[in-house]
């Protein structure tokens, strides 16, 4: 099988492009063809390594797993070690993937919107702390909604507008991520354990084609304090991207999975590329790459786009 190894050299980065390829280039006597995806930042290095024959995608995953297993042990220095680098590794073959799957809060905007909710009623402190452990895993999600969600009963639909018009940012490099993907064909989902009066804004300025989150229920013009049910989380995440891997009749290799929290898991373990991005520890030591210290376009460097095939 052919190995891909992505590098991104991000601002501040210990080491150059140059010197960190000089450093991987000869693992075991496997010389790679390198191809500079962005002068000076991010490049693919791609060795031939045997693989025993794969005669169905659960054998083929399965012998890439332990093809790939193998061969990060063979890499020194750790990458990991390199601060202000992002790499992935992976095999060459279906890198670039006809379907991406991407959570909303702390992936593609910069905050929680809950959070920036429960500021409007002077909570946001106490809010932050339950999402916060939600999203390290420490708490049931559903049960943690529920009782953030039962604290801002009474905000103005108003209140909402305002905070999507003052608080919501797009996460560096979130449209070109995804407008590039869909320019290559690719079908695009936003989903959330968020709020649908957010996402359906969101994925319009992005370009999602889809957008699932959860429904907040009003009573007038403020907020019941429910949410409709069932409930937006883990198990949605996954389901939908299994339903949309039959609707389009890909495999799961060609699905691309990026969140940053514990309800991400299922998703991005599901995926044939499952990425944290910024996440929580437990969302990282669950995903096959991660994005700790660059924006969103490191995902189409993770499947070998160059600059110049970005939509921006």
């Amino acid at each position: 099988m052919d190995i891909a190894l992505t590098l991104v050299v991000n601002p501040g980065c210990s080491f150059s492009l140059e010197k960190i390829i000089a450093q991987v280039r000869d693992l075991n006597g496997h010389e790679p063809d390198i191809r500079i995806l962005s002068e000076a930042k991010a490049a693919d290095l791609i060795y031939k390594v045997a693989a025993a024959d794969a005669t169905s995608e659960a054998t083929e995953s399965a012998t890439n797993r332990a093809t790939l297993a193998t061969f990060t042990r063979t890499l020194s220095p750790p990458l990991n070690s390199i601060s202000g680098l992002d790499w992935c590794l992976g095999s060459e073959k279906y890198r670039k993937k006809r379907l991406i799957l991407a959570d909303m809060d702390s992936t593609m905007i910069t905050v929680e919107c809950i959070d920036e909710l429960a500021d409007f009623i002077g909570l946001k402190d106490k809010v932050a702390a339950i999402t916060e452990a939600a999203m390290r895993g420490e708490l049931d999600f559903e049960g943690a909604l529920t009782e953030r969600v039962a604290l801002l009963k009474g905000l103005s639909r108003d209140a909402l507008e305002r905070c999507y018009n003052e608080r919501i940012s797009l996460m560096g490099g979130a449209r070109i991520l995804v407008q590039t993907m869909k320019k290559h064909g690719a079908q695009a989902v936003l989903v959330s354990g968020g709020f649908t009066y957010f996402t359906e804004r969101v994925a319009a300025a992005i370009g999602f084609d889809v957008h699932r989150a959860n429904v907040l229920e009003f009573n007038g013009d403020a907020l019941s304090g429910t949410v409709q049910h069932p409930i937006c989380g883990a198990q949605t995440k996954l389901d939908t991207l299994l339903e949309y891997r039959d609707k389009l009749g890909i495999e799961t290799r060609d699905i691309l999975a990026v969140g940053d929290g514990a309800n991400d898991i299922p998703m991005i373990e599901a995926a044939g590329l499952g990425v944290a991005y910024h996440a929580k520890p437990k969302t990282q030591a669950a995903a096959a790459a991660a994005v700790r210290f660059g924006d969103l376009t490191t995902l189409l460097y993770y499947q070998g786009f160059s600059d110049n095939e970005f939509v921006s």
